[in-house]
């Protein structure tokens, strides 16, 4: 066997593993994709069952949270500045 053919040959086999590893690499991204939209479906679940904090609470609640967040902000401010 000359060395072309040597060359010829192991250009073919390293073409196969390389043809090898493409298909597995596309069934593997294959099954990702179907895995991930049913994490995504799983997620969207989840999300519309879940309710924001402030739409249980009344408007006068919020403001009062919102004038509590206030005022620890400005005393984390002045203790930060003294």
């Amino acid at each position: 066997m000359s060395v072309s053919d040597i060359q010829k040959e192991t250009f073919r086999n390293l073409l196969e593993q390389i043809r090898s590893q493409v298909t597995l690499l596309k069934k593997q991204n294959k099954e990702l994709s179907r895995e991930n939209l049913k994490l995504k479906s799983k997620l969207d679940q989840i999300q519309k069952k879940q309710t924001d904090i402030f739409s249980s609470i009344s408007e006068s609640e919020r403001i009062a949270m919102r004038h509590k967040v206030n005022g620890l902000i400005e005393k984390i401010d002045k203790h930060l500045e003294g």
